[in-house]
């Protein structure tokens, strides 16, 4: 199999990332495999690409931190190659609590997985892909939430908040470096059948909610994966700074 590119995505060991790594590799790239925790999980998925003949690797890397993710892109340039398209897609919900109880080191742990990392990964992506560092372009799409439009669940509004920073972030950065061969683009998804819902209810609410919108059910991290793959394509080529819905209608 020839690959169309290397493909980054980080929180990649379940869910939405998983999903999204599983279909980049079917579409053609190699595939880095990033998680923090969750080793056996990133293993499998490694393993999965490797059966049907791609590419991949899978790194362990806290990107939250700046020093990881240095770490991360050197160990994906070495092993497959200089990354030409990111999925930013780590995240926590960071607890179910009130804005009067929350500490200042559970704020800062939240921001620092589902808000800071993205800015470090497009950091390291920006300088591998970007004409104006020799880089011949690419593209990166972020996974924010229904959250930052809704303000979230009860007690969650902490994690909404660093969602709508992402989708702040998003446009900003299309704009900044979109004539630098660079497309930026974010995905909304809504009602995700993953298992990030344990830390607050459940499958039970997340099915609950799926059930109020247009579409009756929640949705599939395939269903996500595969929005998130149109918008890293030349398919999506005039699709600059935008934000996708893939909420069932919520």
């Amino acid at each position: 199999m020839t690959d169309v590119g290397v493909l980054l995505v980080t929180g990649a060991s379940r869910g939405i990332g998983a999903a999204t790594a599983r279909l980049g590799a079917a579409r053609g790239y190699a595939v880095c495999v990033n998680y923090n925790s969750g080793a056996a999980e990133a293993d499998e998925v490694v393993s999965e690409i490797r059966r049907t003949g791609g590419r991949a690797l899978a790194v362990k890397a806290d990107v939250s931190e700046p020093a990881a993710v240095s770490a991360l892109f050197a160990a994906v340039d070495r092993e497959l190659g200089p990354v030409t398209a990111l999925v930013n897609n780590a995240g926590i919900i960071g607890g179910v609590v009130g804005a009067d109880e929350i500490g200042a080191l559970q704020i800062a742990r939240v921001f620092a997985v589902n808000t800071f990392s993205y800015m470090y990964c497009a950091g390291e992506a920006l300088r591998r892909m970007s004409t104006k560092h020799g880089g011949s372009g690419g593209a990166i799409v972020n996974v924010s939430s229904r959250a930052a439009a809704s303000g979230g669940l009860p007690l969650e509004c902490h994690y909404a908040a660093t969602k709508g920073a992402i989708e702040s972030w998003t446009k900003g950065l299309a704009r900044e470096v979109g004539k630098e061969g660079v497309r930026v683009n974010c995905v909304r998804p809504g009602p995700i059948a993953t298992d990030i819902h344990l830390g607050h209810g459940g499958m039970e609410v997340v099915h609950r909610i799926g059930a109020s919108g247009p579409a009756g059910r929640a949705g599939s991290a395939d269903e996500v994966a595969e929005a998130v793959l149109w918008l890293l394509s030349p398919a999506s080529s005039y699709v600059v700074g935008s934000v996708l819905d893939v909420t069932g209608g919520l």
